[in-house]
Order: C-alpha cells, then sequence, then structure tokens
C-alpha cells in the first residue's frame, strides 16, 4: 500500500470513529444513559438495547469522566449537559465532614462509600480543568487547586509515591501506591497545569516521575507494573505502558532527564511485540511475557490506538483502526470486553468508556 492510499484510508477511518462518537455516542449519555431526576450518568447501558441497567450505586469517578467528556465536546447542548455534570459532581460527592470526595453514593444518591479514592480525586482534578476551559467557571478552577491540594496534603507518602485509598477522615491509609491511580494523577496534574501553577504542578509530576521510576519499572521488561516491584505475581498491563507513553511523549519539557522518559519507549516497543496480535491488545502479561489474561478490553484497544498516533506509525494506526471499528463497536454503541476469538464477554457499556474514546480520539487530528 502506497503512503497516499494510507493516508486517504487512514483519514475515512478517523471520520468515521468521530462520527460514529459524535452520532452516537454522545447522545446516548446526555439522553437514556442520564438520570435527570438525580443529575448523574447511570453506571452503565445494555450494549443490545443502550437501556440503562438497574443502579445499585453511582460513582464520582464516573461523573467525572463524564464531565471531561462533555466539557471537551463540540456544541451548545454539550456545555450545558457539562454544566449540569460539574453541579451534580459538587453537590452529590463532595464529603463535607472531612473534605476530599466520597468513592459513591447508593440508587438513590445518599452516601454509600465514604472511602476516599486517589483514582476518584485524579478524575477530578482533571474533570476541574476540562471543564474551567471549557466554561471559565472559576469555581472549577478553584475545586481543581483545593482537590490538588488535598491530594498532595494527605495521599503523599514519603518516598514521592501516593496511597491508592484513605479512610474518610483521611488518616489512615487503607491500600498502598498504585500503578493506575499515580498514572492517572499525571494525567490529572498535566491538564491542571495548562490552567493554573506550572511550575508547582511540573515539580509535583518531577517528583512522581522518579517515584514510578524507582519502585515500579520491571528492569528487563522496562515496563510499569501493576504493584510495586518486589512482590510475587505482579503483572504488566500493556494498555498501561501505551497510555504512560502518551502521557509523557507530548509534554516532553517537563520530564525532559528523567529515567521515565527514557524507559518508557522500550516498554511500548516490548508491549506492541508481546501484547498486540491480530485481535487488538491483550490485558496482562506476566513478566516474563507470557499472556495472563487474554481479555481485549476497549480502553487497552483506543489507548493502543492513541500511542501510535503520538508516535507517528501511520501504517499501524490504519491497521488498528481498521480492526478496531470492525471488532469494538456496533451501531447501537461499542462492545466493552471480547476474547481472543471476538465473543463479547461483558454485554454492557460502561459510563466509563467514553472517557477513553474522547482521549484517543482527541490524539488523531494531528496525524492526518
Amino acid at each position: 500500500m502506497t503512503a497516499a492510499q494510507t493516508t486517504t484510508n487512514l483519514a475515512a477511518h478517523i471520520r468515521a470513529l468521530r462520527e460514529h462518537f459524535d452520532s452516537v455516542v454522545l447522545p446516548m449519555w446526555s439522553g437514556q444513559g442520564f438520570n435527570s431526576a438525580l443529575g448523574l450518568p447511570f453506571e452503565s447501558l445494555d450494549s443490545a438495547t443502550g437501556a440503562p441497567l438497574p443502579a445499585a450505586r453511582y460513582r464520582a469517578m464516573a461523573c467525572a469522566r463524564q464531565l471531561y467528556v462533555f466539557s471537551g465536546a463540540p456544541g451548545a447542548a454539550a456545555g450545558k449537559h457539562a454544566d449540569v455534570l460539574f453541579e451534580s459532581l459538587r453537590r452529590v460527592f463532595r464529603n463535607e465532614a472531612h473534605g476530599g470526595w466520597r468513592y459513591s453514593v447508593d440508587a438513590e444518591a445518599r452516601p454509600l462509600d465514604d472511602t476516599q479514592d486517589l483514582y476518584t480525586h485524579a478524575f477530578i482534578v482533571l474533570a476541574c480543568s476540562a471543564y474551567f476551559r471549557r466554561s471559565r467557571n472559576a469555581d472549577a478552577r478553584k475545586l481543581m487547586l483545593a482537590t490538588a491540594s488535598t491530594i498532595e496534603a494527605r495521599f503523599k507518602t514519603a518516598d514521592s509515591l501516593y496511597h491508592a485509598a484513605l479512610s474518610p477522615d483521611m488518616g489512615q491509609a487503607l491500600r498502598p501506591p498504585a500503578q493506575n491511580p499515580m498514572m492517572h494523577l499525571t494525567e490529572a496534574y498535566l491538564a491542571a497545569a495548562q490552567v493554573a501553577e506550572p511550575a508547582l504542578f511540573a515539580q509535583h509530576l518531577r517528583g512522581l516521575a522518579q517515584g514510578i521510576s524507582h519502585h515500579f519499572v520491571h528492569a528487563p521488561t522496562q515496563c510499569i507494573s501493576e504493584e510495586r516491584q518486589g512482590g510475587a505475581g505482579n503483572r504488566l498491563e500493556p494498555g498501561h505502558q501505551f497510555e504512560w507513553l502518551s502521557l509523557v511523549q507530548g509534554t516532553a519539557p517537563v520530564f525532559e532527564g528523567l529515567d521515565l522518559a527514557e524507559s518508557l519507549p522500550r516498554a511500548v516497543q516490548w508491549s506492541r511485540s508481546r501484547g498486540v496480535d491480530a485481535g487488538g491488545v491483550v490485558a496482562a502479561l506476566d513478566e516474563s511475557g507470557a499472556v495472563i489474561d487474554d481479555t481485549r478490553r476497549i480502553w487497552a484497544q483506543t489507548e493502543y490506538l492513541r500511542v501510535l498516533a503520538v508516535l507517528g506509525d501511520l501504517p499501524a494506526l490504519e491497521a488498528g483502526l481498521a480492526v478496531f471499528r470492525a471488532r469494538f463497536l456496533h451501531p447501537g454503541g461499542w462492545h466493552e470486553c471480547l476474547d481472543a476469538d471476538g465473543a463479547v464477554v461483558r454485554a454492557d457499556m460502561p459510563s466509563t468508556s467514553p472517557y477513553h474514546l474522547a482521549t484517543c480520539i482527541s490524539a488523531l487530528p494531528g496525524v492526518v
């Protein structure tokens, strides 16, 4: 295939993906996927019908991801929906007694789990930064800075890492540092630096990157492991290597000269050689490179496409988009998880997944 054919086919795939997102996914979550009585997105929809599944809870993180998506979506209707989501986020999920954010509320929006969760806090920083850029609402910037201050004061450890979860009063660590919430904290701080205190957030980011390199990078593969190095049974997720490189590569000055910027390209190369096949990206490998979870989750596929765009590997991106559209998208939405043969193994569409589609699409315009 010639370079011109690749570019033409790639452009067609990108247009189709954007059209699917704008005409199917976004209306779904401002329509049947939104509980207007509570002002909250349902946790999940049936993949076959698009109908909301019975609600047992609503998570702050899910609301924040939806706020991020609609803050970046075009049109006045998306902006108005973002306004509603922002008000619901701070009305429903703020922990007024202790500060910070509760993890979830029940089906009637009453407090359910008051755990102070780093993953949740990171997404609130990210969502508030995106909403501030969209709305210029000063309350969003203020809430973003207050949440970041709470993270630094309460979650941070002595070795430049961050506890994964604290007790409701933030007086006790419940879960030790883990890769995934710290990756999303990196994403959140990068976004926050675009609207406030860039030097301060750069300082936090460099310290976090060094902590990850010292405690989470598996030396033989250069991959970032899910748990701290040294324990038995650690796992390496190719999708997270792709996600990390997309974050670090796009903001080189922040991470310049750090070990993480040097190790991630090798981690991605290793992950592509062992964790990607004709059916897409596998969920997890062990530290020898053997597949330990062959599930094909939609988020890992979108992160693979995003990193290909960031790296400028247009032939692989064109092929990957073709596989993604054929296997994971359908006229009513998407398939969340497939097995290696392409059979659906999860028949719902979570409210958290449009975030991954949005971040993937945002990386694509510069490649055509």
